[in-house]
């Protein structure tokens, strides 16, 4: 079976207390870190195992290997230096998350700079956790896991024009990004040839072109020497040049959302309408996992511009406090936001409802600590999303 499904989630989920409690006594010095691979593994095989029981096709291993959603990618190209406690300059002040810790007096804890040319290893550090999955879970259902990797911009639009990267290494940001798309299709072949089918960048970089406080700030900043029109277009080409490679059968999703930290935390406001027709008929990605649980997000006009060949996933249940849905509202609103893309494409709203789905707004536990709801409240919120789906459509993953 293919994704993207009927029922589906963003990927991280909540780590157990076993796990949390084992990695904060590894960075206490209290154990030696070998004993950290028993406790994730098993944390993973308990994770798989409650998507499983709950119904879902789309199978993640909870991030439970990372720290923070965007993994392990750009630390380990050469060229790429992770730092901790970076200077403040070197950050638009005006981005949603960067604004969003200095009203808090602080500085991103840490984060990765170019510094050299920027090239892939050949050695994947993703496709460990691919292999991880695969060990528990039958081969025909192989196909139907999905890995989580970091969006290509992420490291790019944090940064004030010209910190990016040394200008003595690369002259502008086609050049830069020239790279950072030849890296990107090494690592989409590595995880290809080791039988990963489905992959969904983390994009909270796109929505944040939603946000009148960033494009404020962004025409303010007299140091950039582009539009924020003009860079969102780079980030599409980008996003193209990575999986222009990729094999037809690799399925690639882009999830956008304004934010999802610690505490439930959001970063940033507006809706898709500003960027709607550019992010669904210019990037070349078959889903959208679309932030919906509020009204920050805006309503569903936007999605008349999706196309006929493309899929939206509906995050219409927050993932950010435990109250649960009206699950009669939320079916109505997948109704809703269907007839507006049928009306769009000159279709009928049930074809329109072939090319949709539902999930959560967002992840779980984006960042390792997790969200304001605990384990039975994220079940009871996915047992929610996999009845909607059943009763939009009933028999279908």
């Amino acid at each position: 079976m293919s994704p993207p499904f009927r029922a589906e989630h963003l990927g991280s989920l909540l780590r157990p207390d076993a796990l949390l409690a084992k990695r904060l006594s590894i960075s206490k010095n209290e154990c030696d870190p070998s004993e950290l691979d028993p406790v994730q593994t098993a944390s993973i095989q308990f994770i798989v195992q409650k998507q499983l029981e709950l119904g879902f096709r789309c199978i993640t291993d909870g991030e439970y290997p990372r720290h923070m959603f965007w993994g392990t990618f750009f630390p380990n190209l050469n060229g790429m230096t992770e730092i901790y406690d970076p200077p403040i300059e070197i950050f638009r002040a005006y981005a949603p998350d960067v604004a969003a810790f200095i009203e808090n007096v602080q500085i991103p804890g840490e984060s990765v700079v170019c510094t050299g040319k920027i090239e892939h290893t050949g050695e994947s550090t993703y496709v460990g956790q691919v292999k991880c999955l695969q060990g528990m879970l039958p081969e025909e259902r192989w196909g139907e896991i999905k890995l989580t990797v970091a969006a290509p911009n992420w490291y790019h639009l944090r940064y004030m024009e010209g910190k990016a990267y040394p200008k003595d290494v690369y002259a502008n940001d086609k050049e830069y990004f020239a790279d950072i798309a030849k890296a990107y299709q090494v690592e989409l072949d590595i995880l290809y040839k080791a039988g990963l089918r489905n992959v969904q960048f983390d994009d909270p970089n796109l929505a944040y072109f939603c946000s009148e406080k960033m494009l404020k700030g962004w025409e303010e900043d007299k140091t950039n020497v582009t539009s924020a029109d003009e860079m969102f277009d780079a980030y599409i080409q980008l996003y193209n040049d990575c999986i222009s490679k990729a094999p037809a059968d690799m399925h690639f999703g882009v999830h956008l959302c304004r934010g999802n930290f610690v505490g439930s935390r959001h970063f940033s406001e507006g809706s898709y309408d500003r960027i709607a027709i550019k992010l669904f008929q210019n990037l070349n990605v078959q889903t959208y996992y679309l932030e919906y649980d509020t009204p920050r997000a805006g309503g569903f006009e936007p999605l008349a511009y999706l196309p006929k060949n493309k899929n939206v996933i509906l995050g219409v249940v927050t993932s950010k406090f435990p109250k649960l849905e009206d699950k009669e509202e939320m079916k109505e609103r997948v109704y809703e936001a269907a007839e507006i893309i049928a009306k769009g494409n000159g279709e009928r709203k049930e074809d329109a409802l072939r090319r949709m789905g539902v999930s959560p707004q967002c992840g779980f536990a984006s960042h390792e600590v997790g969200n304001l709801i605990d384990m039975d409240g994220m079940e009871s919120k996915l047992r929610l999303v996999r009845e909607i789906a059943d009763e939009i459509w009933p028999g279908e993953a």
